[in-house]
């Protein structure tokens, strides 16, 4: 008995010193998993709560945002899209979308996510309630930007407030709110 234990903890020490550990490196093209939970700090952005095609039909605003898992531009742009979700919550429809599934799709309904992608990302297109696009840029877009397009689109006025990028390591960042001085 005390030979065929020591032979199970010989293989099983034999595996633990060999198993190699997973690193995540938000500045490669690697896999790591859903960037949102892991560069992001909000893994509920993913799956979208509603499509294009039900937010169109409530009248809502939409943000479309394509990226890719495994692409660094994506997961640079993670902590903006996880800020877009803190200041708007309630006012739009956030759908990121990763463009493995528009592949091959046909383009040609503007209902449909794949009529707004050019190819690249990220990328980012704000849709009004009645389907007009008030922005549509690929690239690392400021939230500026993305929130003036917003505050177009809604009619709302852009927040009073700022959202600071917070990194705690060189992986994982969240948006938090910063007051502004008066």
């Amino acid at each position: 008995m005390t030979k065929l234990l020591k032979t199970i903890l010989s293989i099983l020490l034999a595996l633990i010193v060999n198993v190699v550990p997973a690193y995540a490196a938000r500045d490669t093209n690697s896999y790591d998993g859903n960037i949102f939970p892991i560069y992001a700090g909000n893994g509920s952005l993913v799956p979208p709560t509603n499509t294009l095609s039900e937010a169109l039909d409530k009248k809502r605003t939409s943000v479309i945002v394509y990226y890719l898992d495994d692409s660094a531009d994506s997961k640079a742009f993670a902590p903006s899209v996880s800020a877009l979700k803190l200041i708007w919550s309630g006012a739009i429809e956030l759908i990121p979308l990763t463009t493995d599934e528009l592949q091959n799709q046909p383009n040609d309904d503007p209902r449909k996510p794949s009529y707004y992608w050019h190819g690249r990302i990220p990328q980012v297109v704000v849709i009004d309630g009645q389907g007009n696009v008030k922005l549509d840029q690929e690239g690392q877009i400021s939230l500026e930007t993305i929130n003036e397009a917003i505050s177009e689109a809604t009619g709302l006025e852009k927040p009073s407030y700022s959202v600071k990028i917070k990194s705690f390591n060189e992986y994982n960042s969240e948006p938090s709110v910063e007051k502004e001085q008066q």
